[in-house]
């Protein structure tokens, strides 16, 4: 299903097609009297009185040419609010026989800025699926006409759409399977990135060995395919600040390796891959929409399959930062991905800051649920920020300790350290714990665990089930209120 949004900047106020127009949590219609001939206006207030005012929306069909929707709006709504009003009003509408609605945006009466835009974002996002492999596709198209004074500019409509098409991007590659999305697969994707202005530099095998990325190396020697670091660099300012860096794990199937995964769910691996396509959608975006600052994304590809040359459970490997790793869990493996990845972002190009996205550990789960993403930071600044920026988007993060007494649970004594805490508990922390190992320059740096955030089995409030998308707005929205 696809829906297509046309902005008409006319003060037209009346229209023969599916008229949408929003009222108080009251459904009081007095404001909106404008929009009606006066027999209308007193037959719909008198039907009013009949209807069940708990819904969100309230639908009549005044003749065979000319319908009315009522979409209720309390008084202090927020932008995410309003997007996910626009995705109730999708999921009500989508399967009936309506295809065409006009939104006129004079009757949104708010001190709010892109009130219509929040709300049709709302609707874009929920329509999303994934149906690539679907012999049999939905192929309804849901036109959408916006009128008055009160539309979002033509560079705000580029924000929405640079945010949604990097939303998109996001839930596509998190959505393929894995005999389709493999490493080598998904760098010759990235290549592609070109065209939306972006600098994309890709390191393989040969070029990974060389430079001493062996614990990054090592979780992909099991596998066929090959491995990867990905570089995707946007100069949005004409002067060398220092960019804001994004790195992503990119396992794009986690079978354990030797330390091999229970069968069941192990489909699910598919999307152990999600923290570098939220990298890979964020970029995208801020491309699209010709962000003013530099960035830079980096990702990690790797396939972790237990194949005759797979990475053994006692192997040493020596990182691309000198540090030593012994591996006692091959499971344990996107935090050897990142922990190259971190380094050499750091060494290369001296950001701002770094954030990482992983869908890294079962225990963050355990902990927060699919509420919020489990925040790691060695910065409170940074910390702050993005707490901030989670609460306007309702992409939440909950940050969780990073201390020094942690660090016994992952020393080892035949290596600088070791890949999993054999103990017992703290499993997110200790992950990020290791991580932090490889921010050698104290960079600002902040880790966020989205295993129970990049992937929903019931859908939400702007998803319909399956890859969310989780962090690409909130990313941007950092981007858009702190660094632009």
């Amino acid at each position: 299903m696809n829906v297509v949004i046309d902005y008409k900047n006319t003060k037209s106020k009346k229209s023969t097609l599916n008229q949408v127009l929003f009222v108080n949590e009251n459904f009081n219609i007095s404001k909106c009297k404008s929009f009606f001939s006066s027999t209308e206006f007193t037959f719909v207030n008198d039907l009013l009185k009949s209807k069940d005012l708990k819904k969100k929306f309230v639908f009549f069909e005044l003749s065979s040419k000319r319908k009315i929707i009522l979409a209720s709006i309390k008084k202090d709504i927020k932008n995410w609010e309003l997007e996910n009003l626009g995705g109730k009003f999708f999921d009500t509408f989508k399967e009936s026989k309506i295809n065409e609605f006009n939104i006129n945006s004079d009757s949104l009466n708010l001190n709010l800025k892109n009130a219509v835009g929040f709300f049709l974002h709302g609707i874009k996002l929920k329509s999303y699926s994934f149906d690539k492999y679907k012999t049999k596709k939905n192929k309804q198209i849901i036109k959408i006409f916006v009128s008055g004074k009160n539309i979002p500019s033509s560079n705000d409509q580029l924000k929405f759409r640079s945010v949604e098409e990097g939303t998109f991007c996001t839930r596509d590659l998190v959505s393929e399977p894995g005999n389709v999305l493999h490493p080598d697969e998904y760098a010759k994707r990235l290549s592609l990135l070109k065209k939306d202005g972006l600098k994309v530099t890709i390191y393989d095998k040969k070029k990974l060995k060389k430079l001493g990325m062996n614990t990054l190396l090592g979780v992909g020697q099991g596998s066929i395919r090959g491995s990867y670091l990905v570089t995707l660099e946007w100069k949005g300012l004409k002067n060398n600040s220092k960019p804001l860096a994004f790195v992503g794990k990119g396992v794009c199937f986690d079978t354990g390796g030797i330390s091999l995964k229970p069968a069941k769910f192990m489909e699910d691996m598919t999307y152990d891959m999600a923290g570098s396509a939220v990298v890979v959608g964020l970029m995208k975006s801020l491309a699209l929409r010709k962000a003013k600052v530099n960035a830079v994304g980096v990702v990690g590809l790797v396939e972790n399959m237990p194949g005759g040359n797979a990475q053994r459970p006692g192997d040493i490997v020596k990182s691309y930062s000198g540090k030593t790793v012994e591996i006692l869990n091959t499971d344990a493996e996107g935090r050897l991905v990142l922990a190259d990845a971190l380094t050499y972002t750091e060494e290369k190009y001296k950001p701002k800051f770094i954030v990482d996205l992983a869908t890294l550990t079962g225990a963050i789960i355990v902990s927060l649920g699919s509420e919020y993403a489990g925040l790691f930071s060695n910065d409170d600044n940074l910390s702050k920020q993005l707490i901030e920026a989670g609460k306007k988007v309702e992409e939440k993060v909950w940050r969780m300790p990073l201390n020094k007494n942690f660090d016994k649970l992952i020393d080892s004594k035949n290596a600088d350290m070791q890949n999993i805490n054999y103990v017992g508990g703290a499993g997110s922390t200790t992950a990020a714990q290791f991580l932090q190992r490889f921010i050698l320059n104290k960079t600002p740096w902040a880790h966020l665990d989205i295993a129970g955030m990049a992937f929903s089995k019931y859908g939400g409030a702007l998803n319909s089930g399956g890859a969310t998308g989780y962090g690409v707005r909130l990313l941007n929205k950092l981007i858009e209120d702190k660094y632009e």
